[in-house]
C-alpha cells in the first residue's frame, strides 16, 4: 500500500544510453541544504547566456536507432526544472553513439536522419521515374492490353468498355489517392502495402494482410512467367517445334525463365530497373504499332477478317453491348479489373526510393492516367475499325446491288462483305472471336508478340521483386517469430536473398503442379484485400482525428477512402464469390492468430485512436446517464502497493471485478517528493506492463505524498472518470498494529474513515499467514539484477580474452564489489524465516488457483445495502469459485429461529441467489468465555490508560499527553459492542473453520468515539484464527433490487 524510499535524487535523461563508453561529462552540484545532484552541463546558447534549454532541432525527433548512428539528446524535464547551476559552462554532446536498435532489437532504419553518401558506396535509390512511374505501367499494361482489351470491347461495346475501363480506375484511383496520403504522413520504409496498413491500423491487420499479400506477389511470377511460356509454345507449335508435348513445355520454358529472373533480381535493384527500362521501350513500341496500324490502308485478307480502317459505321455498331456465351457486363469486368491491381508495384519497394512521400503519390496517380487513357485510346482505335464478328473469307462480299436491310452484320454489309453466316455458325475472326486482334491490326505482328514478352515479364519481375521486399518487412518486424529468419538482408541495399529464394520455391512450384485458372481469382482478391485495407486506413486514421494524422497529401477524403474500401470489397465478389470469402477466411484466421499472440510492437495505430475516441465518448454518455441499482457493479480501488506486492488481494479484487468492473491496483509513496517522484514515475508503466502480462485485468495508479493517508485520501476523491469512479476500497488487515506505532494505526483506521466519509463500500481483507510479499519480491529483483551483472562482465571477460575492456575496466571491482554484497544480502534466510516465506508464498497464490469443493460463508449480520450478499454471490459465478455454494449465516432471537430463517429464504429467493443453507445463530448475545476475553484483554493492554485510579486532575493530564490510548470510560461505554467482536469470534470459529472464504458484516466505529487501537482490536479480535476472511461493510446504499 505505501512505499518508503529515500534516495539520493539523481536525474539521468532517460534517452541517454548510460551503456556507452563516452557520456557527456555531468557536474556535480552542492547546495546550501546539503542537498547534491549530478546535472548534465549547459552551453552558450543562441540567447547569449549559459543555459540547458536547446533551440528546436529535427535531430530531437528522430527515432532511436538511425541510419547515421547519432541522435540528438535534449535535456531532460528534471534536468531543467529541479537543478539550479552556478558554475560556467561546459561544452555537452548534442548527439549520443547509438546502437542501431530499434526498441525491438531490430534494426530501425530512420531515412530523414540517413548521411548523404557518394553514389558508388551508398545504397542505389530510386526516383519517382524509375522507381515508382514505369513500375506501374509496366504492371498495369499486361497482356490485357494485347490479348483480351479487344474482346473485353467486343461483348460490352465501347460503351460499356469505358464504363468498365473508368470503373477500374475509380478504383485504383481512390486507393491512389489514399496511399499517397498514408505515405505522406511521416517517413516510409520498406514494406509497400503491409508497411503502410501495418502502420495505420496495427499489427493485426497489417501482419495478416502482409503475409497474403507478400504470397500473392510470389503466386503472381508463377502465372505472369506461365502466360509469357504459353505464347512461346505457340509459336513453337505454329512452327512444329515443340520439345516435348505442350504441358511440359510450358514448364520447362517458365522455370527457365524463373531462374533468369532470379538472377536478374539478385544481381541488384540497378540491374533490375535497368531490365525493367528495357521491357518498357518494347511495350511503348508495341502501343505504338498498334496505332499505327490502324492507319495503313487494310488489305482485302484483313477486310475478310473483319479489319478495315477508321469507319463511323463500325464505331457506332461497335457501341452497343453484344454478349455471348453466358457473358455479362460483371464478368467481362471481372475479367478486365486484375489488368489494373499493379498500382503497388512502385509502393512495395519504397524502401528503394530516394523519396517515398514525393515519389509514390506522383508516380501512381500519374500511372494510372497515362495506363487509363492508353486502354480508352487504343480500345477505341479496335472499335472503330474492327468488326465484332468475321468469317475470314475473301469470297463472302455482297453483291452488286444487294440490300443490307436486316443483317446481322450491318456495317460489314454497308461495306461490302457479308459475314452474315457468323449468326448461325462460329466464326473465327472478329473482335469476339479472337485473342490475336491487336496482332492482324498492327502495323508489324512480330511487335506484337514482343510486347506480350515484355509485358508478362515485367509484371513477373516486378512481383518477384515485391514479394520479398514486402516479406523481409513483414519478417523483420517479427509478428510471425517462426518467420524472422528472412528478416536478414545482404550487400549495400539490405536485398531480401532468402526471400527471393523462397519466393523461386513458390513460383516454381505453382509453375510445375499448380492450377494457375483455379488460382488466379484468389490472388487477384488478395490484391483487393491489400486495397480495400489500404482505403479503409486512410479512412480511420481521417476518423479517430488523432493530432498525428497531418498527411501533407491534401486531396484525399475521408468518405471516399470509405467508398473505395466498400468498391474493393464489391469487386472481390464480382470476380469471384467463393474467392472472396476464401481471402476474408483466411484474413481473418491471421488476424485472430496476430490478436492472440499480440506482438510487441507499438506503432501509434488508428486502432488505438478511434478505441480512445471511443473510450471518452463511452464515458461521456455515461455520465449522463443516472445509475441503477440493476446496473451496479463492483468497482474496486485496491491498496496494493506495487502490482507484485500483495498478489491475494489483487487476485480477490481482480475476481469481484473480472472484465466487468473497475479494478485499481494503487500505490502511496510516502516520503519528501523530491526523493520518491523519480522511483513512481519509474515504476508507473512497469507494474502496468505486469498487470499486462499476468492477464489482471487492472489500472495501476500511484501518488506521491508526505502522509501515507493523505496519499489514499487523494486516489479516494479524485480516482476514476465520470461514471467509471470506484465505488469500493479494498484493503488488507494490518497484522502489526501492536507494534507498528501509533501514527501508522492512526493512519490505517483514518483511512477507513475517509472511505465511510466518501460513501465507499469498504472491504478488509485478511489472511492469516498475511498479504505482503514486497520483501520477497525485492530479494527476487535483486538476485536477478545481480545474476545479469555477473553474466555481462563474464561475457566481457571472455571476449577480451579474460582481460575487461571498456565500461567493465573501470567498474570491474565495484561491480564485483556490490555483486558479492547482494548475493551475501539475498543469501538463504535462516530456517524459520524461509518456512515463513514459504507458506507467504502458497497463500499468495490461494486466489490464482481454482478453488476446492466447500463453501463461502457469508455472516450477513447488518443491512449495509446488500453489498455484503452481492460481493459473495458475485464471486460463485466465476469460473475458479463454481464448487464454492454459499451458506448464509443471519443473526437471530431465540424463540424466532424458524421464522428468521423463512424470511431470508424468502428474500434471497426474491434476489434471485441460491445458496445451499440458512443458518440463523440464537445465541451471539451470550457473554464470551473468560479465555476469549482474556485474548482481547492482553490485546489491548499495552493501550489501556487505566486512568479510573488515578484522581480527576490527574487522569484529565493522563488523557491530553496520551489522548490515543483506550480509557477505562471508552472500554465501559462500548464493553457491549466489544463482547460481541469476541463473542462472534467464537461462533465463527464453531461454524465456518473449515470455509474457503469467510464473508464477515465489519463492524462501524464513530469518529472521535471509539479510540483507533480499541477499533483494530475487534477487527483483530473478530477475524483472529480463522481461514481467508474478508469484512464488509457496504455504503447503506442499495445494491440488490427484486424488481424488474
Amino acid at each position: 500500500m505505501e512505499r518508503f524510499r529515500s534516495k539520493g535524487g539523481e536525474h539521468d535523461n532517460p534517452v541517454y544510453d548510460s551503456n556507452l563508453d563516452e557520456p557527456p561529462v555531468y557536474e556535480d552540484t552542492n547546495f546550501s541544504n546539503g542537498d547534491h545532484r549530478t546535472v548534465r552541463p549547459s552551453v552558450v546558447s543562441a540567447f547569449g547566456h549559459d543555459t540547458l534549454d536547446r533551440v528546436p532541432n529535427i535531430d530531437f525527433y528522430r527515432n532511436a536507432g538511425s541510419v547515421s548512428g547519432h541522435r540528438a539528446v535534449r535535456p531532460s524535464l528534471q534536468e531543467l526544472h529541479n537543478v539550479f547551476q552556478k558554475n560556467g559552462a561546459i561544452s555537452v554532446p548534442d548527439t549520443v553513439e547509438d546502437d542501431g536498435e530499434g526498441s525491438d532489437g531490430t534494426p530501425s532504419d530512420d531515412l530523414e536522419s540517413a548521411i548523404p553518401t557518394e553514389p558508388e558506396k551508398g545504397p542505389v535509390k530510386f526516383g519517382w521515374i524509375r522507381g515508382v512511374l514505369v513500375r506501374c505501367m509496366l504492371n498495369i499494361w499486361g497482356v490485357m492490353l494485347f490479348i483480351r482489351l479487344s474482346w473485353i470491347f467486343g461483348q460490352a461495346g465501347w460503351g460499356l468498355g469505358i464504363v468498365v475501363i473508368a470503373l477500374s480506375c475509380v478504383v485504383t484511383t481512390i486507393t491512389g489517392l489514399s496511399m499517397s496520403a498514408i505515405c505522406t504522413n511521416g517517413v516510409v520504409r520498406g514494406g509497400g502495402a503491409y508497411y503502410m496498413i501495418s502502420r495505420s491500423l496495427g499489427p493485426e491487420f497489417g501482419g495478416s494482410i502482409g503475409l497474403i499479400f507478400a504470397f500473392a506477389n510470389a503466386v503472381a511470377v508463377a502465372m505472369y512467367v506461365v502466360g509469357f511460356a504459353e505464347t512461346v509454345v505457340e509459336l513453337l507449335k505454329d512452327n512444329a517445334a515443340l520439345m516435348v508435348d505442350e504441358i511440359n513445355d510450358i514448364r520447362i520454358i517458365g522455370v527457365i525463365t524463373v531462374v533468369l529472373l532470379l538472377g536478374i533480381s539478385i544481381a541488384g535493384m540497378e540491374w533490375e530497373a535497368k531490365a525493367q527500362i528495357l521491357l518498357l521501350f518494347i511495350l511503348l513500341a508495341a502501343i505504338v504499332n498498334v496505332f499505327v496500324g490502324t492507319f495503313i490502308p487494310a488489305t482485302e485478307k484483313k477486310n475478310s477478317q473483319g479489319i478495315f480502317n477508321y469507319e463511323s459505321k463500325i464505331f457506332l455498331e461497335n457501341f452497343t453491348p453484344a454478349f455471348k456465351d453466358g457473358e455479362s457486363f460483371f464478368s467481362v469486368f471481372a475479367i478486365f479489373f486484375p489488368a489494373a491491381t499493379g498500382i503497388l508495384a512502385g509502393a512495395n519497394i519504397s524502401g528503394d526510393l530516394r523519396d517515398p512521400q514525393a515519389a509514390i503519390p506522383k508516380g501512381t496517380l500519374l500511372a494510372i492516367l497515362i495506363t487509363g487513357v492508353t486502354y480508352v485510346g487504343v480500345a477505341l482505335c479496335v472499335s472503330a475499325t474492327v468488326v465484332r464478328e468475321a468469317t475470314g473469307n475473301i469470297t463472302d462480299i455482297i453483291t452488286a446491288g444487294a440490300s443490307c436491310n436486316g443483317s446481322s452484320a450491318l456495317a460489314a454489309c454497308e461495306l461490302g462483305y457479308n459475314f452474315s453466316s457468323c449468326a448461325v455458325e462460329d466464326c473465327k475472326f472478329g473482335s469476339i472471336n479472337t485473342n490475336q486482334v491487336m496482332t492482324m491490326v498492327s502495323g508489324f505482328g512480330p511487335l506484337i508478340i514482343a510486347g506480350t514478352f515484355s509485358a508478362t515479364l515485367s509484371s513477373a519481375l516486378a512481383s518477384l521483386v515485391s514479394a520479398p521486399k514486402v516479406f523481409q518487412a513483414l519478417c523483420k518486424d517479427n509478428i510471425y517469430k517462426i518467420l524472422h529468419f528472412f528478416a536478414k538482408g545482404y550487400g549495400k541495399n539490405n536485398e531480401p536473398i532468402r526471400g527471393y529464394v523462397l519466393t523461386f520455391i513458390i513460383s516454381v512450384a505453382f509453375i510445375l503442379v499448380g492450377n494457375l485458372n483455379t488460382i488466379a481469382p484468389i490472388i487477384s482478391n488478395f490484391f483487393l484485400a491489400s486495397y480495400a485495407l489500404i482505403n479503409f486506413s486512410c479512412f480511420h486514421a481521417s476518423y479517430a482525428k488523432s493530432p498525428g494524422w497531418r498527411p501533407g497529401y491534401k486531396f484525399y477524403n475521408m468518405w471516399l477512402s470509405l467508398l473505395g474500401a466498400l468498391l474493393c470489397c464489391v469487386v472481390m465478389f464480382v470476380i469471384n464469390w467463393w474467392a472472396a470469402l476464401l481471402t476474408y477466411a483466411i484474413e481473418i484466421l491471421l488476424y485472430i492468430y496476430v490478436t492472440v499472440k499480440k506482438p510487441d510492437v507499438n506503432w501509434g495505430s488508428s486502432t488505438q485512436a478511434v478505441t480512445f475516441v471511443s473510450a471518452v465518448s463511452n464515458a461521456l454518455s455515461l455520465s449522463g446517464v443516472e445509475d441503477h441499482v440493476k446496473n451496479f457493479r463492483p468497482q474496486i480501488l485496491a491498496l496494493t502497493g506495487a502490482a507484485r506486492a500483495r498478489p491475494a488481494l489483487l487476485d480477490l479484487a481482480h475476481c469481484l471485478s473480472k472484465n466487468y468492473g473497475l479494478c485499481l491496483a494503487c500505490e502511496v509513496f510516502v516520503g519528501p517528493r523530491s526523493e520518491i517522484l523519480e522511483e513512481m514515475n519509474a515504476g508507473m508503466e512497469k507494474n502496468q506492463l505486469w498487470l499486462r502480462k499476468t492477464k489482471r485485468k487492472a489500472f495501476y495508479a500511484a501518488v506521491a505524498c508526505e502522509r501515507f493517508r493523505e496519499g489514499t485520501e487523494s486516489l479516494l476523491q479524485a480516482s476514476g472518470l465520470g461514471r467509471m469512479k470506484p465505488n469500493i476500497l479494498l484493503v488488507g488487515f494490518q497484522r502489526n498494529w501492536r507494534t507498528a506505532g501509533t501514527e501508522a494505526v492512526q493512519s490505517y483506521v483514518g483511512v477507513l474513515h475517509d472511505a465511510f466519509d466518501f460513501e465507499y463500500g469498504t472491504l478488509v481483507l485478511r489472511m492469516s499467514q498475511g498479504l505482503d510479499m514486497s520483501h520477497i519480491v525485492e530479494a527476487e529483483e535483486d538476485m536477478l539484477k545481480a545474476a545479469k551483472e555477473q553474466q555481462a562482465l563474464d561475457k566481457d571477460m571472455l571476449s577480451n580474452g579474460g582481460k575487461a575492456k571498456g565500461l567493465f575496466r573501470k567498474s570491474r571491482k565495484s561491480s564485483k564489489q556490490v555483486l558479492t554484497t547482494r548475493v551475501s544480502v539475498c543469501g538463504p534466510p535462516p530456517p524459520q524465516v524461509a518456512k515463513m516465506n514459504e507458506k507467504l508464498l502458497e497463500a499468495s497464490a490461494q486466489f490464482q488457483k481454482k478453488q476446492p469443493k466447500g463453501t463461502i460463508d457469508v455472516w450477513w449480520l447488518f443491512d449495509d445495502g446488500g453489498l455484503t450478499l452481492l460481493l459473495p454471490y458475485i464471486l460463485t459465478t466465476r469460473k475458479k469459485w463454481k464448487d464454492s455454494k454459499l451458506r448464509i449465516f443471519i443473526a437471530g432471537q431465540p424463540g424466532r429461529c424458524e421464522q428468521d430463517k423463512q424470511e431470508m429464504k424468502s428474500l434471497l429467493e426474491k434476489f434471485r441467489i441460491n445458496c445451499t443453507d440458512i443458518n440463523v445463530i440464537d445465541n451471539i448475545h451470550v457473554q464470551p468465555s473468560a479465555n476469549s476475553f482474556k485474548k482481547l484483554e492482553d490485546m489491548i493492554e499495552p493501550f489501556c490508560l487505566h486512568e479510573g485510579s488515578k484522581d480527576t486532575a490527574q487522569a484529565e493530564a493522563m488523557r491530553k499527553e496520551q489522548p490515543w490510548k483506550i480509557t477505562d470510560e471508552e472500554l465501559s461505554t462500548f464493553e457491549e459492542k466489544t463482547n460481541l467482536q469476541v463473542r462472534l469470534n467464537e461462533v465463527l470459529q464453531e461454524n465456518s473453520k473449515s470455509a474457503n472464504l469467510i464473508i464477515v458484516s465489519m463492524p462501524i466505529a464513530r469518529k472521535e468515539s471509539v479510540s483507533d487501537f480499541l477499533y483494530m482490536a475487534w477487527l483483530d479480535i473478530l477475524t483472529k484464527d480463522l481461514p481467508p476472511t474478508l469484512l464488509i461493510r457496504g455504503n447503506h446504499k442499495s445494491v440488490l433490487t427484486f424488481y424488474s
